[in-house]
């Protein structure tokens, strides 16, 4: 995800250099979540300036913020030495999702040539196409692919139309979200209202510090508006709180983040944004504002005091950054289905899919490929694809698909599956279907990369950064992505109208069911503590859990080392019972699905043999928990998502074996996060 860094003065001199540093470090604080590019706006020379002599200048840059913080240094147009008492800089690093990266695409964006209006932003505008088509007509002009570039555009269009000549920046802003659909956080800077600093949010987060030697207010009160009056009058009768509102300040610094790990070095004292508030800083003073008040809402928002410390903050609470992304797993779920799903109507579009879906519909076979957990996300959705579509699907692990110089036709669809979109061995696989003239269709977590690029069309996955070598969040957010297909594929089949309609209401319900199993956090690090000094770890199901085995084993071969296999029930009589006995630890997945009966003949199998199997199943199963060692009960959804809610608790527990292990969690040896070579 983007990171979103501000940091306004005032009354308290700065030199230019200072201010720099100042926002250079808060975006080093955020380099953790990923990124391509990095930009600032500042005051400062421009080729125009407004009569009272204001303007804004954007430094943009490719790469990583040491290259951004090298070319402010080197502009010689700012003077690094000039004192600024009052002054409000915005910094950015951008994770690309519209428009690949580059330093026309980065963060801030502008409404014009002439800097008028300035924003940063973190999330996802999913009405924006709309937006751009009406403001092209109205003669505004484009110059980047983002999506995040109609915002200072709208808002110079509200400037332009305003009723009078009061309209206020916050009324601006208010205006403008009420135009905007999806997810957003939102910082603006204007050269019309210099030294005011306007942010928002809706389902993106953003705090904002405060620093004062005056004593600082613990609570500031939410001003309401009608949002039905003239300029004038909304700013006059939207004040519930005056005498807050104007409050004489001499002396106050405020910093607004994504996230509390850019500003607790400067102070502890935070306010946490909700949805749809719009925090001004007017001649020094915060305050909140909403056009209503809802039912129940508290209309004071409280300073908070964060009670952690420097070194920890950008884990969070978290021991390492794997554990914080499988716990990130409700928000990454949503991401990856956010603007995309409308459960009222039950539709299902992936825009990156909708201009190839009649050619989709008439192939011949769905070639799903990929690497190690990618190749898991693609097996574990292919049995509802194959239900879904009516296609037969074949799913390939790249490395073997190029080695066995597989048949490709012109009439395939072949899905590219991978995290970071440069894998190696799946790109090469891409050439080799794009020259037979398959269409070829890119699933990744990265716009830019190269999967990305190459690929007829695609779908990004939205989880945002993994910083973890093992992949947790992208496994889960690639298993939706996949289903989401699926869903859209059959919306015209009415035989398959009801199997939807479940499947949708399980999507709705998923992020609340992920939440239920990682309260199981503690439950799990206990089984881990009577694992952890074991040699080999057997992982069994089948169905539409047998990648669910395979993703496990996986994640403990790459964090603990432990030799582990995951491993089909129905060949358990075909080799494997071999290896049970009482030392053998044995994870079993057993859920009520199509072969819970199946399942359970294989769990007589391993009794027999003196195991003692640990079994992931559903809660409310007393025939499965009487043979069981130890279970792990889960919420029960409908059984194609399943699995997404039982390889969490193999995700938990590869974690807790690994750190019992003594290991390294997010950097396992001999491993890197994006494999760019054979």
């Amino acid at each position: 995800m983007c990171g979103i860094f501000a940091y306004l003065n005032y009354r308290v001199p700065r030199t230019r250099k200072e201010i720099f540093e100042t926002l250079v470090n808060g975006l080093q604080r955020l380099e953790y979540r990923g990124y391509d590019s990095a930009g600032v706006a500042v005051d400062g020379p421009n080729k125009t300036t407004d009569i009272n002599g204001n303007s804004i200048c954007l430094i943009k840059k490719q790469g990583k913020v040491k290259a951004l913080d090298e070319e402010l240094h080197k502009k010689d147009s700012l003077n690094l030495e000039e004192e600024l008492s009052t002054h409000f800089g915005l910094a950015h690093t951008r994770w690309a999702t519209h428009g690949e990266p580059s330093a026309l695409n980065s963060h801030p964006h502008r409404s014009d040539k002439n800097n008028e209006f300035v924003v940063i932003h973190n999330g996802i505008i999913t009405n924006y196409k709309e937006l751009k088509e009406y403001l092209i007509n109205k003669g505004y002009e484009f110059e980047s692919e983002t999506d995040t570039e109609v915002i200072p555009k709208l808002i110079k269009y509200v400037y332009d139309n305003r009723d009078n000549e009061n309209v206020t920046f916050s009324t601006l802003v208010e205006r403008v979200i009420k135009q905007l659909e999806g997810a957003f956080a939102l910082v603006f800077k204007s050269r019309h209202f210099p030294g005011e600093a306007v942010s928002t949010r809706r389902g993106s987060p953003l705090l904002i510090g405060v620093r004062s030697d005056q004593e600082i207010l613990n609570n500031i009160h939410v001003m309401y508006g009608s949002g039905h009056l003239k300029d004038g009058e909304k700013e006059k009768n939207q004040h519930n709180s005056p005498d807050d509102a104007t409050q004489e300040v001499k002396e106050v610094e405020y910093f607004f983040a994504s996230d509390a790990s850019a500003i607790i070095e400067h102070t502890n004292k935070v306010l946490y944004l909700e949805d749809d508030d719009v925090a001004v800083v007017t001649k020094g003073v915060l305050s909140i504002h909403r056009v209503n008040r809802q039912a129940g809402e508290d209309p004071v928002r409280a300073i908070q005091t964060l009670q952690i410390e420097l070194q920890h903050i950008m884990k969070g609470n978290f021991e390492a950054f794997m554990q914080k992304e499988i716990f990130e797993q409700p928000e990454s779920v949503v991401n990856t289905m956010r603007g995309r799903i409308c459960f009222d109507s039950n539709n299902v579009v992936l825009g990156g899919l909708k201009d190839h879906l009649k050619e989709i519909k008439r192939c011949r076979r769905l070639i799903m490929i990929g690497c190690g957990t990618s190749f898991h996300a693609a097996l574990a959705t292919r049995q509802i694809l194959e239900e879904l579509t009516e296609l037969p699907v074949m799913v390939e692990l790249a490395s073997d698909f190029l080695d066995r110089i597989t048949p490709v036709f012109r009439d395939d669809v072949c899905f590219f599956i991978s995290q970071s979109g440069e894998t190696a061995d799946t790109l090469m696989a891409l050439r080799y279907c794009k020259e037979r003239g398959a269409l070829t269709v890119g699933v990744t977590n990265t716009v830019g990369s190269t999967i990305c690029r190459e690929t007829a069309c695609g779908v990004h996955i939205n989880a945002g950064p993994e910083i973890g070598v093992a992949s947790t969040k992208a496994y889960t957010s690639q298993f939706v992505a996949l289903i989401m297909f699926g869903l859209m594929m059959s919306e015209d089949r009415l035989s398959l109208q009801k199997r939807r309609l479940d499947i949708m209401a399980g999507l709705k319900d998923l992020p609340d069911l992920i939440k239920k199993v990682l309260l199981l956090d503690d439950g799990i690090k206990t089984i881990a503590n009577e694992l952890y000094e074991q040699k080999s770890l057997l992982v069994m199901g089948r169905g539409f859990n047998y990648a669910t085995c395979l993703e496990g084993a996986l994640k403990i071969k790459e964090i603990t080392y432990m030799h582990s296999e995951g491993i089909l029930a129905g060949e358990l009589k075909h080799g494997p019972l071999a290896l049970v006995d009482k030392d053998m630890p044995v994870i079993m997945i057993i859920m009520k699905d199509g072969c819970y009966t199946k399942c359970q003949n294989a769990l007589q199998q391993v009794a027999a043999r003196s195991g003692r199997p640990i079994i992931i199943c559903c809660q409310d199963d007393p025939e499965i928990t009487k043979s069981a060692y130890q279970t792990i009960a889960l919420p029960q959804t409908v059984d194609c998502l399943q699995a997404i809610l039982s390889v969490i608790p193999l995700q938990l527990l590869s974690f807790h074996l690994a750190v019992l292990r003594g290991y390294d969690v997010d950097c396992p040896r001999n491993l890197a996060k994006s494999v760019t070579v054979e």
